[in-house]
């Protein structure tokens, strides 16, 4: 993959890594433990690179593996942390990229980095696991992280992010319930956290802005896309996104332009898209264009870090709402805050939940559900009419992130604004979930 994009060399490797000057080719080199010779034979295959075209390595002790190594024809299953695993039939097993383990109801991804992205080796592996109806589960030690576009790649149920137990067993990263291996997959063993997922939890003044939003376009050839991604970024940093791409590193150069032709290019198809701003203002968000009957959507999830509370720009959430409305066609925002890392790692313990900071309801909906109704909410504070006068958007305080009940007020909203007809309500975050069936039925 050529990479056109400074930073995600420290962003995903560590900020003491040194990155190339400008563009730079990198290429992932993948040991799968089904076999004994993989990870000698990776080794080898990472330095003979670096020695022929120069360059770096990472780990860095690859550097000097550079002979020749033999591989024993495979004969016998893959085998991991327990007995009696299982396996797939060839036919279905041949449908993914070499993997550590799959069986007739998941495929087994183990890695052991500091952080784990969403490469596109792990959106094939997805991309066959939704073919053949598996989940995928995602097993690391306890220190490893996720980036943000895998935590929500793996947040669907019934795949999942296993990590293992110091204290002996597993565990779900995402909501901390106790796991086991039985019938080929990864089991729920109970309803109460892991010890080990409410014991790494500490409080922190780092915060978590997100913001959940929703355009929707009308199908033109003049049409260009990742424009309300944009706004939002600028409105919020200052700048516009760096990079973006279909999977990490995010390699292009930002350009609404390109996204576009790709988008088009795929459609009816939709388009799953990560996209990352500058090295010194941490902010990341995925983006989903789909054509859906009322035209081209577009799902936005950008979340950015801050070292401080009182460094959360949450006065500026109204006049982006306004900015939105007007010009970009929003159906629904949603701005969530919580205490979690500024550095935007998923780390596999538990953190504070988000807190409901504000909602925007795009003028459509307004309409689909009668101004006088949506204008009179059964909470404390009254929303703000945002965007063109005679057919306002509607902007709804719900707090600074502090209160709690906040979702409280959020779930009531909710409720209120459910329109008589099929128009869909506001999407709340679902909480935290347990998958108790072997296999779950798709969404």
């Amino acid at each position: 993959m050529l990479v056109h994009v400074p930073g995600e060399v420290q962003r995903l490797l560590g900020p003491h890594v040194r990155a190339p000057e400008g563009p730079f080719w990198w290429i992932d080199t993948r040991a799968s433990s089904a076999h004994p010779e993989a990870h000698t034979l990776a080794r080898s295959v990472c330095g003979r690179l670096t020695m022929l075209l120069g360059g770096s390595t990472w780990p860095s002790a690859t550097t000097n593996a550079v002979g020749v190594v033999a591989v024993t024809p495979r004969t016998d299953e893959p085998t991991m942390c327990a007995p009696e695993a299982g396996s797939a039939d060839d036919a279905a097993e041949s449908a993914f990229p070499p993997l550590d383990l799959v069986t007739d109801s998941t495929a087994v991804v183990l890695t052991d980095r500091w952080l784990v992205p969403l490469t596109a080796w792990i959106s094939s592996v997805l991309r066959a696991a939704a073919r053949t109806d598996r989940a995928v589960h995602v097993v690391t030690p306890p220190h490893v992280r996720l980036t943000f576009p895998l935590r929500t790649a793996l947040g669907p149920a019934p795949n999942r992010w296993v990590v293992h137990n110091p204290q002996g067993g597993y565990y779900d990263g995402l909501s901390g319930v106790p796991l086991a291996w039985q019938n080929g997959t990864f089991m729920p063993t109970a309803d109460t956290p892991a010890d080990a997922f409410t014991a790494g939890a500490a409080p922190t003044e780092q915060r978590q802005l997100t913001l959940a939003f929703r355009t929707v376009h009308t199908p033109d050839q003049r049409l260009v896309l990742g424009r309300a991604l944009e706004a939002a970024w600028r409105h919020l940093t200052g700048a516009p996104p760096v990079g973006w791409g279909t999977a990490e590193p995010v390699n292009l150069p930002w350009s609404p332009e390109q996204l576009t032709d790709l988008a088009r290019d795929r459609a009816p198809a939709p388009t799953q898209l990560v996209v990352v701003g500058a090295p010194d203002r941490t902010a990341i968000a995925t983006q989903r264009i789909s054509r859906t009957t009322a035209g081209v959507a577009e799902e936005i999830r950008l979340t950015l870090g801050y070292e401080h509370p009182q460094h959360v720009p949450l006065d500026a959430l109204e006049s982006l709402a306004a900015t939105l409305v007007t010009e970009h066609g929003l159906t629904t925002m949603l701005a969530t805050l919580r205490a979690a890392r500024c550095d935007l790692a998923v780390p596999a313990h538990g953190e504070p939940p988000p807190v409901p900071v504000s909602f925007t309801l795009g003028p459509r909906d307004v309409r689909a559900i009668g101004r006088a109704v949506a204008s009179r909410p059964p909470i404390d504070m009254r929303p703000r009419p945002v965007g063109s006068p005679t057919s306002p958007g509607l902007h709804y305080p719900l707090g600074d992130g502090t209160q709690p009940s906040a979702w409280a007020a959020w779930q009531r909203l909710g409720a209120h604004l459910r329109p008589p007809t099929s128009t869909p309500a506001p999407a709340t975050p679902p909480p935290p979930r347990t998958c108790r069936r072997r296999r779950c039925p798709k969404a």
